[in-house]
């Protein structure tokens, strides 16, 4: 198990967080809860986007793993204050309702953003990571031109919507994607691939076989931990790399 993954694990043991909790914000009228960590004022930010169960304890864990690594963290909150679907149907439709309003789900990531910068989160060192659900929106966010240091989706949605395109990015890309995943198919992954490729975009994609869809998520029947913690060991290089920290 290689060394910044016994970290991150390790991780509630760290002494530098100086700001933790929820927190509560608008959009349009209405109520938001993301979860800030604050690993001091010269620590990158980390814009965190849940799956489609919406802010769980996930995304918690796994934002103290990355204060643990030395990262701020601003888990954001796409679906409402409150709102943390448990039915398949409603996963669905609070999904789909962004992914057939896209503005607004750029939107709910920009105020977002601009919520962390309040906070004390350094706005120009910024990596935008996403699982599933949160993988679509973060390269969402990446074609929306964002100024971003680097976007990283891990078993997201890949397909980019009809009339969108890679030209505004401004952010290195990662893309993490299981071998076996159900759900995403290698042929939406290839065709990302080639997408970036053309587009001229810095990109690393990377695919862990025997991984399903949800690979990373802890106690999940999808869960692989040699998948996950491969992953999460290039995420960790990955921030090294394009962040100032």
């Amino acid at each position: 198990m290689k060394k910044a993954w016994i970290l991150a694990l390790l991780g509630l043991i760290w002494s530098g967080v100086s700001q933790a909790g929820a927190v509560r914000y608008e959009v349009d009228g209405q109520s938001f809860e993301g979860y800030y960590l604050a690993a001091g004022q010269k620590a990158p930010l980390i814009l965190l986007v849940h799956d489609w169960d919406g802010l769980t304890e996930y995304e918690v864990k796994r934002a103290e793993m990355l204060v643990a690594l030395g990262y701020s963290v601003f888990a954001v909150d796409l679906f409402g204050a409150g709102v943390r679907p448990t039915s398949i149907e409603d996963k669905k439709r609070l999904t789909g309702a962004l992914y057939q309003d896209r503005p607004r789900m750029r939107k709910l990531l920009a105020a977002a953003l601009a919520e962390a910068g309040k906070l004390g989160g350094r706005l120009d060192d910024v990596v935008a990571l996403g699982y599933c659900f949160g993988g679509a929106a973060v390269l969402e966010l990446a074609r929306s031109g964002a100024a971003l240091k680097g976007v990283v989706s891990v078993h997201g949605g890949l397909e980019t919507p009809v009339g969108q395109d890679y030209k505004q990015t401004k952010a290195q890309l990662l893309i993490q994607h299981g071998g076996a995943d159900q759900a995403v198919s290698l042929g939406q992954f290839a065709g990302l691939v080639s997408e970036l490729e053309s587009t001229g975009i810095p990109y690393e994609a990377a695919i862990y076989s025997g991984a399903p869809h949800a690979f990373s998520v802890f106690g999940s029947e999808n869960y692989r931990a040699d998948a996950d913690a491969k992953s999460w060991q290039r995420f960790t290089e990955f921030l090294g790399e394009v962040t100032q920290g």
